[in-house]
């Protein structure tokens, strides 16, 4: 009875659905709240423009709901525990405080204990009213979290300039490679309703200090850039900027043809820039701060500058000086690749963009996907990191997983970030990180962006599943500094998401810390690669050669056969080694050197190649798949562990996708050996099980109506 008492104790009391994420301001345990009412007795904040309105309301709603009470609003300190929010434009008392916001930038804040007239108050001070509202979402984490609040000294500012998330929505309300339902955006109810859930968005990316969003798919649709459709994106324009967020447009190539009416797209004829300038005038009388375009060009049959024999720097900064009068951007995409087999698909962006270094705009920012090839479980960092030292280099990350389990898998993105952003290119010599690229302190850029291609959907609970959330979270925390750790990032957003009681969080940040490496364990094990069903990317399909085109097939990435596995880029292979600076291209073209995890990727292996453990590849692929599921095992047991913590609506659908997770978690190891050992015809290694069924029947498995497929 005891046990039963202190469960329903810990458990809230009311249902949640997940909606909140983290800006769950729910009431904290007596004592803290106690204590946090000490520091919280005042709040004196200005409300003379939108963005100190929605930052007043934030922590009126936030201290209201964690302190059973919001503090009064004051004009002048009269007590202990004030709370003093602005700028030195906007408030005299901050004015004359004189504090050294210089450091601060337009978007940092600072947020520290002091004395104000003999009384003791907490300041959260920007130089602009955007950075009071990071600063006010950093303190209410504070308090979200149990961090001590009586003798703060903190000052931060974003490394990274443009923090925005890529939706691949479609204007017919589809989402590619979503997995959260139909899109957010109703188009058709826009400009008249823009529904509340649309302010919820924009609070939710401030609190991380997302700044701008893409409304539409890459694989873009002309029609978003008519004035019918202008009309709605202005409509959420005005919706987002008090959050400090502009919005952006993925820009079709061929717009002038489709809608202009002309005969061509080429960047350099006259009336093609005419046609965008005009464009570009009509945008920014809607939308004064319009962020800029992105553009995918000349990849995937989408149109682009090579259909008329120019570069993509020509194509680039065509719309780049359309843009710059009125300090506008274009992200170009470097995803481009052929459609005529090539030799080594992981070569071509290097191949296509590396000649064009220092012939892009000031205003232009190349989006580079994290790996050479596309989002894939693991990937070593793309060779144009540190290969374009007179271009600004911007990070595309996939938040929506395509290929790591769409909603049900448990997979916390964090480690693949920072693995990636802390990866040596050696471009300068030792310490030349990716971090430093994508921030321009390597090579002294001032225009920096991240991309993250977002998971967000019409599901209440935004993402597919509670934890899914975790990736957004971490996506623009990691953007405002790449150098964060992912683990700090997790505990945050344990705290804030589900409680701060420490039986809790300390398991659920260790499962999620080693989730992706489960993942990649029981998907692509020791560097093999896009291993997925074709076209829709679900479930296991090593033996697949359906698709018109040889790189996207499974077989084209694992060139299995009797000999051995992998793809050959070493000097005797396609040599996409090459690409790295000197010391990485010798570590990598050295099979001894390869790190394992990236063994496959880059050598072609006998299957009874000695690995470092003393055993051959063939059993270290089948020891990597089965620890893989083991390990969705063990995430099942630990969270069977923790019912009761939480509310039990979302404890009990993370379970059943646990449950999930590892059912395909085993389809995946067991169909994979199971092609893997009809090539490599040895047996099963001593201790482990055999696949539950044959090949022909895993082979037979058909997926018609996968979830996120959508043509274009």
């Amino acid at each position: 009875m005891l046990i039963l008492a202190t469960a329903l104790c810990m458990a809230p009391a009311h249902a949640e659905d997940g909606y909140e994420l983290w800006l769950r301001y729910h009431p904290l345990a007596a004592e803290q709240a106690t204590i946090y009412r000490s520091h919280a007795t005042q709040l004196i904040i200005g409300s003379a423009t939108p963005t100190q309105t929605v930052t007043r309301e934030e922590l009126q709603r936030g201290l209201g709901g964690m302190l059973g009470r919001a503090p009064p609003l004051s004009d002048a300190v009269t007590s202990d525990g004030a709370i003093v929010v602005g700028t030195p434009a906007s408030s005299p008392l901050i004015a004359r405080l004189r504090l050294d916001t210089k450091s601060l930038g337009n978007e940092g804040y600072l947020i520290r204990s002091i004395v104000v007239n003999g009384r003791a108050a907490t300041v959260i001070v920007g130089n602009n009213d955007i950075g009071v509202l990071y600063g006010a979402f950093h303190f209410l984490r504070l308090l979200q979290t149990n961090h001590p609040v009586d003798h703060l000294d903190l000052h931060d500012s974003p490394r990274v300039k443009v923090r925005v998330l890529d939706h691949w929505d479609n204007l017919d309300g589809s989402v590619e490679r979503g997995y959260a339902g139909a899109s957010i955006w109703d188009w058709f109810k826009l400009p008249d309703w823009p529904a509340p859930r649309y302010t919820d968005y924009a609070r939710t990316n401030a609190s991380i200090g997302i700044n701008g969003v893409v409304l539409n798919n890459a694989n873009a649709n002309s029609q978003i850039l008519t004035p019918t459709y202008l009309e709605k994106v202005a409509a959420l324009a005005n919706v987002f900027r008090p959050y400090g967020i502009r919005v952006y447009l993925s820009a079709r190539f061929s717009a002038p043809i489709e809608l202009g009416g002309l005969k061509t797209a080429d960047p350099f004829d006259p009336q093609v820039q005419r046609w965008w300038r005009t464009k570009a005038d009509e945008i920014y009388k809607l939308i004064p701060d319009f962020g800029g375009f992105l553009v995918k060009a000349n990849s995937e049959g989408q149109p682009g500058p090579r259909d008329y024999g120019r570069t993509h720097a020509d194509g680039a900064n065509m719309l780049a000086d359309v843009l710059a009068p009125r300090g506008g951007i274009v992200m170009w995409r470097t995803f481009v690749y052929s459609q005529a087999n090539p030799d080594d698909r992981a070569k071509q962006a290097y191949d296509e963009f590396k000649p064009l270094d220092g012939h892009f705009r000031a205003n232009v920012l190349l989006q580079v996907k994290n790996g050479p090839i596309d989002f894939q479980p693991r990937e070593p960092f793309s060779p144009l990191f540190g290969a374009m030292p007179k271009t600004s280099l911007m990070m595309e990350f996939q938040i929506t997983k395509e290929y790591l389990g769409f909603a049900t898998h448990l997979v916390y993105l964090g480690p693949l970030y920072e693995e990636v952003l802390s990866a040596d290119t050696m471009a300068h010599g030792k310490g030349s990180t990716v971090a430093k690229v994508i921030d321009g302190s390597l090579d002294n850029h001032a225009l920096t962006g991240v991309a993250g291609d977002a998971n967000v959907g019409s599901d209440q609970n935004w993402c597919g599943s509670d934890f899914n959330q975790a990736n957004w979270y971490v996506l623009g925390r990691m953007a405002w500094n790449p150098t964060q750790s992912s683990r700090l990032i997790a505990e945050d957003w344990v705290r804030m998401t589900f409680t701060n009681d420490q039986a809790f969080v300390k398991p659920v940040v260790d499962m999620m810390m080693g989730s992706r490496e489960a993942a990649v364990d029981y998907m692509t094990p020791l560097g093999l690669h896009h291993q997925m069903g074709p076209g829709h990317h679900y479930g296991p399909a090593p033996w697949d050669a359906s698709e018109s085109e040889a790189d996207w097939r499974p077989v084209y990435y694992n060139r299995a056969d009797s000999d051995g596995i992998g793809f050959d880029r070493s000097s005797t292979g396609s040599d996409a080694v090459a690409q790295y600076a000197p010391p990485i291209a010798a570590q990598f073209n050295d099979v001894k050197q390869t790190p394992e995890e990236l063994l496959l990727w880059f050598h072609h292996v006998p299957w009874d190649y000695r690995m470092r453990s003393g055993q051959t590849l063939w059993y270290e692929l089948v020891a990597h798949y089965t620890h893989g599921v083991d390990d969705v095992q063990q995430m099942r047991e630990t969270w069977r562990h923790l019912n009761g913590y939480i509310d039990p609506e979302r404890y009990q659908q993370a379970a059943a996708f646990l449950a999930i997770q590892e059912k395909e978690a085993q389809w995946w190891r067991d169909a994979c050996i199971a092609y893997f050992q009809s090539l490599s015809q040895r047996p099963l290694p001593p201790g482990f099980s055999p696949p539950q069924h044959s090949l022909k029947y895993y082979e037979s498995l058909s997926f018609r109506y996968v979830p996120g497929f959508s043509s274009w």
